[in-house]
């Protein structure tokens, strides 16, 4: 049997309660799995799967409004290890950057002293990783480098800014949300701050905002929606207008590029920047509940919205199946060509009273299927999405929703008819895609139709609203050490105390014991406590008093005073004596009542002539030892005459007897068999009074005369030898009794308003409490120890305190918050590896770097030695057992779905990087292997195809299963043709005035789509300035394919066009000719990158659009641009696996480059020649050298021995020290 051990270990910690207003918008879910959120002027992170708090940072001074996690999206290594960053800003406008895993503050950033309104971490750059946008009020950006705390630059705009939001496809375009309209930046880079005041717009609308046109029925809002067109305008709008300071939120989509939405209450604009137009509305019915916020998705065209109620749904795009146009038909009309956005899920609403309304929510940014909601109370309520297949039986058709289909891919790779349901990792692995306009579902493939739920996975309760009393359990002493439990009792406001258990920080046990506010709480053992509470007084000043004795374990609670209590002179307070036997209660204008607290019976209430009480305090001085010694004696002198025959007692039943005697001492005691114990307590005029209590009788011993120098006494407390009284004016006076010495000691502190001894033997340290805050005195030396002041070193009150152990002081403030701090006072952050966790958590981040990245070593190269296993001890790996040990708790809390996929043989190793990449949160990782899985898988289907002789069969495989959208340039070309003519359609049924025509006239002359241009270029009624022109176009379009002299005309004053500054128009004509190779060439001299690529992919070959991208990787390298890891995944859509190979390897990216070797051979996608033999050894070899870096031997070994020759000494060196402990 194992020993028994207790925990009793009580580090510093923060509970929090209650959020202030200021924290509405200050939280944040990062790519490292962990939600940090701001409660007053601390940051609370939290872990998002076990509901965990980890860390608590103080060091704000104000409320905190904004937290951010630093973004995951770079490559990392032992130099660029797994951190914890994270930075917040508060309403001085200070923004401090975490170390969390630390605690500390790694650099603090001050601007203007006014609330900082948004902060975003730059994540683009493959250069710094440091770089950080505030918005300082009313109106500048300034760019930070967040290591050093220097200003990169500042620039000012003419109105106030409010938020802003980066383009997810683009990041030199962001849009800045102003008091007045947006602002569209396009200039914006790390090196210089944007130029010029940028394109100002306002939103308004012609026919009133959406919200105030009334909704008929369903049929009827639908049409009501469609004559709505929300303007955007580059003109001041009108009074009459909605401008656009009702629009609580603006933010891109990252699942398709130039979308852009706009929340206001009642419902979301979905926006066309390309056209700058309305092309999606949800709107709330007149009965339905406001938005507050909304998230949206990457992996799929999917919004989650938190309502007015706290209810959080998930809107999914519908698919349009059925609406399909050919180029040259004229488009139905019936069909409402518009994204619509159907609900597909939500969870329960929360009850939204004055204190508790829903702040916001966020949403895991890995996996996008869980949110988080964050109560104005302090609660954090973890919402999950699960799937379920559903049969087909089933479905209700009458809900007019198309149904939603699962995933045709698992980790990146399609999959058959599964025999189960994979795991819910992701929302990519949940939900398909939403089909796009002209495409078929694929013959004969089995698709399963999901329904989606939330389920509550987690919740975090905080706090209730102060005021607190505390009172921390008897101290641990070694005869309760076997069942000791660090408790501490909180009576709030609404008459219940919560019983915390300070080891974990979590909530022992919630008692509801009286009907108004707790006022003192005292224990009577380790496992009961009295608690007392009084009601308001009323006009003759007269309160119910509640006294109650509350026992733990059954949560029992009797009322101590039996029927007493109503109407009577309000409690001022209770003492418990020294040996837990007795009570004192203390009553405003009655005189005192002792109780027995064995038996709650009242042994002596005092007489009207005795003296009010200003000061209570049991002496610790009792005579139990000795009453203990005559009681052993007569029960020895009993045992001799019983046991004199038998004198080998074994030792056991020796060790029984003296048990039984222990119990009937004990059971004598309960027996009205009473110690004497004795207390002091001080008048009106500062007169001391000592009592002596002793069965019922009390007696009066002595009276000691006031001391001139104190004023009215308010406490007193009492250890050994020592005496402290406390008084009105701030004064403590300290009386040796042994020494019959006193000295008085004036803090200037005013009221002394408690006065507490430390437990511990010999420990003669007090902490007092004043109006403003608190100090630790030692009263052997009568000196101060520590001290806390408001406004000086805290930004909060003090309303109760007490010690939690010898060394540790308990502070309960009027911000919410409960404070075990050391001694010395400090508010610290903890190291989160010294916290104690009631339940393991996965979260690599805490590990040391060496160890994080060893564990995803271990974790990508199963299996180890031929056998599937997530046991480490198994592996050679010479670390400490302590760093073998923290690995195997991490690989021990990964869930069992995850443990399942990652020891089953079938699961490759391309989905094996992807789902580490998720475990881990790597952004960079995540979209290289998702892109990658999936051009290596279709490259080399296409191989087999072609080998199999059926040319037809490849690419309808591939656009079946495309690349998401959200993956924009990297799609396959079939499919992203397709998307682009969807979004054309939309764009021509949603136009509304003449630019908006204009825009998608030359749209589709770069598509192609000749014959339907020409019918929008002779739309243009007669008085258009551009009527001429436009019916010239039109005659120009319908001829151009004649003769060969008049193409070199044209193409001569295309170039002429593009040489005088008209690019756009020269690069339509070239398409009229189907020149577009040339028009791309054009573009991309003139900078036009993202332009060039859209095209090539719209209107060329794959031969001649490999061409241009190629140029454009070339681009994307060099120095100036440095974005590598973009130019890798453009190459991966070209298929180019050797360069990708290469690049990684040049870029000593050398985990990645040796994975992705091996898949590619695995895949047979790369082809083998004396080259790629070469580079192939050189990427494995320098791969086996960093595992042996990290001190994984194992892992060395293995591709040290498949880089052949390159790797021989490095081979033999690995062999050597393993000889070399068999010599010694």
């Amino acid at each position: 049997m194992l020993p028994y051990t207790v925990n009793f270990k009580v580090s510093a910690r923060t509970i929090t309660g209650a959020l202030n207003a200021h924290n509405k918008a200050a939280v944040d879910w990062g790519w490292q799995g962990l939600i940090a959120y701001g409660c007053h002027s601390l940051v609370v992170v939290i872990h998002s799967n076990t509901a965990q708090t980890l860390q608590v940072l103080e060091k704000h001074k104000a409320d905190v409004v904004k937290v951010k996690w630093a973004r995951e999206n770079y490559h990392h290594n032992i130099g660029s290890p797994y951190s914890l960053r994270l930075a917040s800003a508060d309403v001085n406008g200070k923004i401090i950057v975490w170390d969390v895993a630390a605690g500390v503050a790694q650099c603090e950033i001050q601007e203007h002293a006014k609330p900082i309104q948004d902060v975003q971490w730059l994540w683009n750059q493959d250069a710094s990783r440091d770089l950080l946008l505030a918005i300082h009020p009313p109106n500048y950006i300034v760019l930070w480098n967040a290591d050093t705390g220097t200003k990169l630059w500042k620039k000012s705009y003419a109105d106030n800014i409010l938020s802003f939001s980066f383009d997810p496809f683009d990041p030199s375009h962001v849009t800045l949300l102003t008091s007045e309209g947006i602002i569209f930046i396009s200039d914006f880079s790390p090196s210089k701050p944007p130029s010029g005041p940028g394109k100002k717009v306002y939103i308004s609308s012609p026919h009133s905002s959406p919200a105030h046109s009334k909704l008929a029925a369903a049929t009827g809002a639908k049409k009501a929606l469609n004559k709505v067109k929300i303007l955007i305008t580059q003109e001041k709008p009108s009074a009459e207008f909605v401008t656009l300071n009702d629009c609580l939120q603006l933010a891109y989509l990252p699942s398709k590029r130039n979308h852009m939405l706009l929340l206001y209450p009642r419902e979301i604009l979905i926006l066309d920047l390309e056209v700058n137009q309305t092309v999606g509305v949800i709107a709330i019915e007149r009965t339905g509940v406001p938005f507050l916020q909304v998230i949206p998705c990457f992996q799929r065209d999917g919004l989650f919205c938190l309502h007015e109620n706290g209810c959080i749904t998930l809107r999914v795009r519908r698919s349009y199946n059925s609406i399909v146009s050919a180029s040259n038909e004229e488009p139905d009309p019936d069909p409402v060509q518009e994204l619509t956005y159907d609900l597909r899920s939500q969870c329960d609403a929360i009850r939204v009273t004055k204190t508790v309304r829903p702040f916001s929510m966020v949403c895991c940014p890995v996996n996008e299927n869980t949110a988080a909601l964050i109560v104005s109370d302090g609660r954090v309520m973890i919402w999950e999405l699960k799937s379920a297949v559903c049969n087909r039986g089933s479905r209700n058709s009458s809900s007019g929703v198309s149904p939603l289909y699962s995933p045709v891919s698992f980790c990146g790779i399609p999959v058959g008819v599964l025999h189960s349901k994979p795991p819910d990792l992701s929302l990519d692995n949940m939900i398909g895609q939403s089909a796009i306009v002209g495409e078929e579902l694929p013959k004969g493939s089995v698709l399963q139709e999901v329904h989606l739920r939330f389920l509550l996975t987690g919740l975090l309760s905080g706090l209730p609203l102060p005021p607190f009393a505390v009172r921390m359990c008897p101290p641990l002493t070694t005869k309760n050490i076997h069942m000791y439990q660090p408790l501490l009792a909180v009576g709030t406001g609404s008459g219940s105390v919560l019983v915390y258990h300070l080891t974990s920080g979590l909530l022992h046990k919630e008692l509801s014991v009286h009907s108004c506010e707790v006022r003192g709480i005292e224990w009577t053992s380790l496992t009961g406590f009295l608690s007392f509470a009084t009601s308001t007084p009323n006009n003759m000043g007269l309160v119910r008093n509640e006294l109650q004795l509350v026992d733990l374990p059954t949560g029992r609670s009797i009322a101590f005073r039996g029927e007493r209590g109503n109407d009577e002179s309000p409690i001022e307070m209770i003492k418990v004596s020294h040996l837990k036997q007795y009570l004192a209660v203390v009553f405003k204008d009655k005189p005192l009542e002792l109780w027995d607290v064995r038996t709650c019976t009242l042994l002596r209430e005092m007489s009207k002539n005795f003296p009010a009480i200003t000061a209570l305090e049991w002496s610790p001085s009792h005579n139990l030892k000795s009453l203990r010694k005559k009681q052993l004696a007569t029960r020895e002198a009993m045992a001799r005459q019983t046991v004199v025959s038998d004198t080998e007692l074994s030792i056991v039943e020796s060790s029984v007897i003296s048990l039984l005697q222990e119990a009937e001492s004990k059971s004598e005691l309960s027996q009205h068999f009473s110690a004497r114990e004795h207390f002091v307590f001080t008048d009106n005029d500062g007169q001391v009074y000592h009592l002596t209590v002793e069965g019922n009788s009390v007696k009066d011993s002595a009276r000691i005369p006031p001391d001139g120098s104190m004023g009215s006494i308010t406490c007193i407390a009492w250890k050994g030898d020592t005496l402290v009284l406390g008084d009105m004016d701030g004064n403590l006076n300290f009386w040796d009794l042994k020494g019959r010495v006193s000295r008085g000691i004036p803090t200037h502190r005013s009221w002394v308003r408690k006065i507490r001894f430390a437990p511990g033997k010999g420990n003669q340290k007090l902490i007092a409490m004043y109006n403003d805050g608190a100090e630790v005195w030692d009263t052997k030396e009568v000196q101060m120890v520590s001290s806390l002041r408001s406004g000086r070193n805290m930004a909060f009150r003090i309303l109760d305190v007490d010690w939690c152990t010898s060394d540790k002081v308990i502070l309960a403030s009027d911000d919410g918050c409960i404070r075990v701090l050391e001694m010395s006072m400090k508010s610290t952050c903890y190291r989160m590896d010294e916290q104690e966790l009631i339940e393991p958590v996965w979260c690599p981040y805490l590990l040391v770097p060496r160890a994080s990245l060893a564990l995803k070593a271990f974790l990508l190269h199963q299996p180890w030695g031929g056998q599937y296993s997530l046991d480490i001890s198994q592996v050679e790996y010479p670390e400490s057992e302590e760093i073998k040990t923290v690995l195997q708790e991490q690989l021990n809390s990964l869930s069992n779905d995850i443990k399942k996929l990652l020891l089953d043989p079938g699961f490759t190793l391309l989905q094996r990087c992807l789902l580490v990449s998720r475990l881990y949160g790597d952004e960079s990782e995540l979209h290289f292997w998702t892109v990658a899985a999936h051009y290596l898988h279709s490259f080399s289907q296409e191989k087999l195809t072609d080998t199999a002789a059926t040319p037809e069969a490849a690419p309808q495989e591939r656009v079946n299963n495309p690349l998401d959208m959200c993956y924009d340039i990297l799609c396959e070309n079939a499919y992203f043709q397709k998307f682009q003519l969807e979004r054309v359609n939309l764009q021509e049924v949603k136009r509304s005035t003449y630019d908006h025509t204009r825009k998608c006239t030359d749209q589709l002359l770069l598509l192609g789509q000749t014959d339907r241009a020409v019918q929008l270029l002779l739309e243009t009624s007669a008085d258009n300035q551009h009527y001429y022109c436009d019916s010239l176009k039109a005659c120009l379009v319908t001829t151009v394919t004649s003769s060969g002299p008049s193409q070199s005309t044209i193409k001569l004053v295309a170039t002429n066009m593009i040489a005088n500054g008209k690019l756009a128009e020269g690069v339509q004509l070239l398409c009229l000719l189907d020149k577009a190779a040339d028009a791309c060439r054009y573009l991309q001299t003139y900078g036009e990158w993202n332009r060039a690529a859209w095209l090539a992919k719209v209107r060329l070959n794959s031969e001649e659009c490999a061409d241009v991208l190629k140029r454009w990787v070339d681009h994307l390298c060099s120095p100036q641009v440095n974005q590598k890891s973009k130019a890798l995944l453009v190459l991966l859509s070209l298929g180019c696996f050797s360069s990708v190979a290469e690049m990684l390897h040049s870029m000593r990216y050398f985990d990645r480059a040796a994975l992705f070797v091996e898949a590619c051979l695995k895949y047979g996608t790369m082809e083998v020649t004396e080259e790629t033999e070469k580079l192939v050894c050189a990427v494995y070899a320098d791969y086996a050298r960093s595992l042996k870096h990290l001190g994984f031997k194992q892992g060395a070994v293995l591709f040290a021995s498949k880089a052949g020759a390159a790797a021989r000494d490095l081979l033999a060196e690995l062999a050597c020290p393993k000889e070399k402990p068999a010599e010694d």
